[in-house]
């Protein structure tokens, strides 16, 4: 049936389609981690700072996100609802905690889209010079136009495709995905078979850090932004649960396998490009990254089919963070938190889409990427907060999920008729804890005022070396104003959300509506 009783105990009536399936929740959870993606964009950054022991770095962060992934996976089987982590920061803690929770998410989401479609630009002129549809490329200002274009055409077409139906969107993505595996499982052989060093090359730092206030460990820290680009956004699949089937196990099932699947692809990927670089020293691998070793060890010709690989995985990625970023929005908007709420958290009633925050967070994204026209620094600068907001985020559910735990209030209570829920039973405390730790000083690491992160290339302010505490303070600020003098007033589901007895009964009756068509059409 469309009812769930964790739905209505929120006070919401479903109203989205249920009709993705299994491997449609995964795939769109994995495309939002998107391993070729993460490791094409990052593969340079982390080898510049960590060299090629930065694979360890990158693994680590694995292993304290993980901690993260456990308790969203209980809570994602508690609660498989639109607007994940706003709606769990809600139930956990309070409305405050919740709408920031809410705010930087759907933030994040937006960025990262904009973020996300930039690597158009890095892909398609590789493959033909014909893409270069602005200038030369040789022009910094053409390169950067013609990076807006091709990002924004890249948003507008995955805005199309979230504007159809769910099942529509997750056939689309399970192409991207099986594409991407593919792709990421053949370069992976490809490479090992071209190889120039020993595994011993995963643990030489190059000098990295050498000089450094902290050594080596500063250098790590540094590098470990590749696997924090990586790992985040694997609430994705509880914000989508509300869309499938049996989500109470689906939703921690898909969040759990997407996120260990990219973790073992990326690991040998980056194993596999570390062992195949013909020289370790080159200094094009800083700014070449990944597709430079492709070049380099397979050829243009091979290079450019993986690319396109690449671009795949690319498109699959961006159309799946703005499915996440629009359930947020509609998760907040049915709490009539957002402006025009009736608007955003408006359901077709032919396809069951939320098309207008599709609209919305495609239209803002394509502004974001305008940016990239004059100023480059300050959307690297942006999307780079967009991870830490992220951070914090979360840190808005794990920690009252922690309170709640002290005061032996989670997990709920269960009878014997209730249905199975993931759990981590006794072991929940000790994650709980080591995971707000862990967040803290994920948080404090990516705040970390480094020039040669944040303002490593002229021209050199202040204010860009210290963006990442300034803009979050001033985004933290601005809905921290806005929930006090807007958001706060009008804490109520809309009135076409809301669930009651009536709600019920006109479920109960569609549900056995569509039972009895199907038996018909079967007939």
């Amino acid at each position: 049936m469309a009812y769930d009783e964790a739905i209505s105990s929120m006070g919401y009536t479903q109203r989205l389609d249920r009709s993705l399936s299994h491997f449609a929740l995964f795939a769109l959870q994995y495309s939002y981690l998107s391993v070729l993606t993460g490791i094409f964009e990052l593969f340079g950054f982390g080898y510049s700072f960590g060299g090629p022991a930065m694979v360890w770095a990158w693994g680590a962060i694995f292993v304290g996100q993980f901690l993260l992934v456990l308790l969203f996976c209980e809570l994602a089987s508690e609660y498989p609802v639109a607007g994940s982590v706003y709606n769990w920061a809600k139930q956990l803690g309070g409305r405050s905690s919740a709408w920031m929770a809410g705010w930087l998410v759907l933030f994040t989401s937006i960025t990262t889209v904009a973020a996300v479609a930039l690597a158009a630009q890095i892909i398609l002129p590789q493959i033909s010079s014909g893409f270069q549809f602005i200038g030369s490329g040789s022009n910094p200002v053409n390169y950067a136009e013609n990076a807006v274009l091709l990002g924004s055409v890249m948003i507008v077409a995955t805005t199309i495709i979230n504007s159809f139906r769910v099942r529509v969107v997750g056939f689309v993505n399970n192409l991207t995905v099986l594409a991407e595996i593919f792709v990421c499982v053949l370069l992976i052989v490809m490479l090992f078979f071209h190889t120039h060093h020993s595994p011993s090359v995963l643990f030489k730092t190059l000098g990295a850090g050498k000089g450094g206030s902290f050594g080596y460990l500063g250098a790590a820290l540094a590098a470990s932004f590749i696997g924090a680009y990586q790992f985040y956004g694997f609430d994705t699949a509880g914000s989508l649960a509300e869309e499938t089937k049996d989500p109470h196990r689906r939703a921690p099932s898909a969040i759990m396998r997407a996120v260990v699947a990219t973790f073992i692809l990326g690991f040998f990927l980056i194993v596999a490009a570390e062992m195949a670089i013909p020289s370790l020293t080159s200094s094009n691998l800083a700014v070449g990254g990944l597709p430079y070793i492709v070049d380099q060890v397979l050829g243009s010709t091979v290079g450019n089919i993986m690319l396109v690989g690449v671009l795949i995985a690319v498109f699959g990625c961006t159309l799946a963070i703005q499915a996440a970023g629009t359930r947020m929005a509609f998760g907040m908007a049915r709490d009539s938190q957002l402006p025009f709420s009736h608007q955003v958290a408006k359901v077709s009633g032919t396809t069951k889409a939320i098309v207008i925050p599709t609209i919305v967070v495609g239209a803002i994204a394509i502004l974001i990427l305008l940016v990239n026209v004059k100023s480059p620094q300050v959307i690297s600068i942006v999307t780079s907060i967009a991870i830490v907001t992220n951070s914090i985020a979360y840190l808005c559910v794990s920690v009252p999920m922690l309170q709640r735990r002290l005061k032996k209030q989670w997990p709920l209570a269960r009878t014997v008729d209730s249905p199975r829920r993931f759990s981590l039973g006794k072991a929940g405390l000790p994650i709980n804890i080591l995971a707000v730790i862990w967040g803290v000083a994920l948080t404090v690491n990516l705040l970390w005022p480094r020039r040669s992160v944040y303002n490593a290339t002229a021209p050199f302010h202040w204010y860009l070396q210290y963006g990442p505490i300034l803009f979050t303070a001033v985004l933290c600020a601005i809905g921290f104003i806005y929930y006090v003098a807007f958001a706060r007033k009008n804490v109520t589901v809309l009135e076409e959300h809301r669930f009651d007895q009536v709600s019920l009964a006109t479920l109960i009756r569609e549900e056995v509506g569509n039972e009895h068509q199907g038996d018909v059409q079967t007939t």
